[in-house]
C-alpha cells in the first residue's frame, strides 16, 4: 500500500491560519487588561479606598462588557466578574457608611 501524500494547503486556509495567530494575540491582551483591572479593584477594596476602588470598578464594568460584546469571554463570564466586583465595592462603601 501506498504511503498518502499530505493534502496541499489552500491559500484561504493559510490566511486563517494567519488571522487566527493575531486574533489570538489581541484575545490575550484583552483577557490580560480585564485581569489587571479586577486586581486593582481588589487592591482598592483591601486598602480601604472607598473612592479609587468606584473609579476602577467603572472602568472594569466597561472593559468587561467590551470584551463579552466582541466575543472574547462569554456574556455569562463577564456577568459573575461584574456581580463578583460590584458586591466588593458596595460592601466597601457600606462599612465606610456605617
Amino acid at each position: 500500500m501506498a504511503a498518502r501524500s499530505r493534502p496541499k494547503k489552500s491559500p484561504s486556509v493559510r490566511k486563517r491560519a494567519r488571522q487566527s495567530v493575531k486574533k489570538q494575540l489581541v484575545n490575550k491582551m484583552v483577557k490580560s487588561k480585564l485581569k489587571t483591572l479586577a486586581k486593582k479593584v481588589s487592591e482598592a477594596v483591601t486598602s480601604n479606598n472607598a473612592e479609587q476602588a468606584q473609579k476602577t470598578l467603572i472602568e472594569a464594568v466597561r472593559a468587561y462588557a467590551h470584551a463579552a460584546s466582541k466575543g472574547v469571554i462569554h456574556k455569562n463570564n463577564s456577568a459573575r466578574n461584574i456581580s463578583r466586583l460590584t458586591l466588593k465595592v458596595n460592601k466597601l462603601a457600606k462599612a465606610q457608611a456605617a
